[in-house]
């Protein structure tokens, strides 16, 4: 699998996204070639290579004519629609803005449909992201993960007058995303780039274990003084799992409590689940001095790291958490719905190494319709799954993906 990863020393922003691409190989022709098709007026880009504290990159200039009005994002979601590019460059493009008018609507409190982009509306910044897409796809990328990303400090001035950084739109694409501490008095990370990340990276983290093909290095436009103003774009080849299943890098943590109700442990549950992590169990273990105790135990994502530890702290009497890397081989799934007598069963269909195709009804679901029905959850449950051989060669629709 080729994946590239987004390594952040100096924050990122459309242009860097651009540079580091081109610097990977991208050529300037194939990217301009597909801008072209947007219908921008006189959009032309102009690749430099320059040295930002004594490291070289490419810096990527987009020429536009002057504009003087603002767009909508249907506006530009036509604009895409209409192209001709690849479909998997325009759903990779459209999955950025919508992440991008998203956060403008939540900031400033209208609706998606109403929300009207300001600096990242103009024809620049449609080519930076449009571009960031192609580039992207040229290369064939399937993965994008990311280090965790700077923002800077100090104050910059948007469409809407003086804003501390990061730039609200900044703030509410990077929430989740771990962010790494800077005391540079500028605009390290902009809402373009942070909305690059927002909607395609899978991952915030250390670089992954990977063959490398190539580095590129793109320049932000001013050279700062503490550190060279570049994102860097390594582009690597992942192993292929040996078999139908999906590999995914998760973090497990560790807590072993003696001292804690069996209430507050079962509500500890409860809220880790809640806030993000793909499981939680105890385990009854025996403790220093022969004292029976708890181990807890919870698997989860990088970016939901600090939070499910903050609930550990929070919820238990646990004075310490172990934290591991870890490695999940899963089954691709999809959630389908299946009729029974007493009514409709979500659940998760899945394709055994072997070839079977199994359903796994929901449990919520069946205890639902056997309380409502006065009949007995293992009925329920026996024709939930009859129903889903009876229609297991009917076309299911398939979940959605990653843009990429």
């Amino acid at each position: 699998m080729k994946l590239a990863y987004f390594d952040c020393l100096s924050g990122i922003s459309g242009d860097m996204t651009l540079g580091a691409l081109v610097d990977l190989g991208v050529p300037l022709e194939v990217l301009q070639r597909g801008i072209d098709t947007l219908g921008l007026p006189e959009c032309r880009l102009e690749a430099r290579q320059v040295h930002r504290h004594h490291f070289r990159a490419v810096h990527v200039v987009v020429h536009t004519a002057e504009e003087h009005h603002h767009r909508h994002l249907h506006h530009i979601e036509q604009m895409l629609l209409a192209s001709g590019l690849p479909e998997p460059v325009q759903q990779t493009a459209l999955a950025i803005f919508r992440r991008l008018g998203q956060a403008e609507a939540k900031v400033h409190g209208t609706s998606l449909e109403k929300v009207h982009f300001h600096e990242v509306g103009a024809a620049d910044s449609i080519a930076d992201i449009v571009g960031t897409a192609i580039g992207l796809h040229h290369l064939g990328v399937e993965r994008v993960e990311a280090s965790p990303v700077p923002t800077g400090t100090g104050t910059i001035r948007i469409a809407h007058g003086t804003v501390t950084v990061p730039a609200p739109a900044t703030a509410e694409l990077l929430q989740g995303v771990p962010l790494r501490a800077s005391s540079i008095e500028a605009e390290l990370t902009t809402p373009t780039g942070a909305a690059i990340l927002a909607a395609l990276a899978r991952r915030f983290g250390p670089l992954p274990g990977m063959t490398l093909l190539g580095t590129g290095y793109g320049a932000g436009t001013r050279d700062l003084d503490q550190q060279p103003n570049v994102l860097r774009i390594l582009l690597g080849e992942t192993p292929a799992a040996e078999g139908p299943w999906q590999e995914e890098p998760l973090w497990q943590l560790e807590a072993t409590i003696d001292d804690s109700p069996g209430q507050w442990l079962g509500h500890a549950l409860e809220r880790l689940l809640a806030s993000g992590a793909l499981d939680a169990y105890c385990v009854p273990v025996v403790m220093k001095k022969s004292r029976p105790g708890t181990l807890l135990v919870v698997l989860c994502r990088e970016a939901e790291l600090q939070t499910l530890q903050a609930v550990l702290f929070n919820e238990t009497t646990t004075l310490g958490v172990r934290r591991f890397p870890c490695q999940r081989s899963h089954l691709p799934r999809r959630r389908i719905e299946v009729a029974t007598p007493w009514g409709s069963v979500s659940g998760k269909c899945y394709r055994t190494p072997d070839g079977t195709e199994r359903f796994a009804p929901e449990y919520e679901d069946c205890r639902r319709l056997a309380q409502q029905a006065g009949v007995s959850l293992p009925q329920v449950v026996q024709a939930a799954l009859a129903a889903f051989r009876r229609q297991q060669d009917t076309p299911q629709s398939q979940a959605g993906s990653n843009p990429l």
